[in-house]
């Protein structure tokens, strides 16, 4: 199963008004793949598909413990005009 998580933030959620939805997935997935894949999980027509690679990372978590945040892949897609994702929505 190919794992497909939004980031909401501040800066995400101002670049959802303009068209543009931020999503964290797998590294081994390529573009055409990710396309296909959010046109069938939210029902949309992917027009472009922008990609950054992350590499692993150490970081100190609770109590100093320390924890390893896996490689993955930041992805930032461009829908046709007037289509949108309602996940990104902000309620004023």
């Amino acid at each position: 199963m190919k794992k497909l998580e939004p980031i909401l933030t501040e800066k995400s959620l101002k670049d959802a008004k303009s068209g543009n939805y931020t999503f964290w997935t797998e590294r081994n997935l390529t573009k055409n793949q990710i396309k296909k894949l959010v046109g069938e999980v939210f029902g949309v027509q992917v027009t472009r598909v922008r990609t950054m690679n992350y590499k692993s990372e150490v970081k100190k978590g609770l109590w100093g413990r320390k924890r390893r945040l896996p490689p993955r892949r930041k992805i930032i897609v461009s829908l046709k005009e007037k289509q949108k994702i309602d996940l990104f929505e902000v309620k004023e």
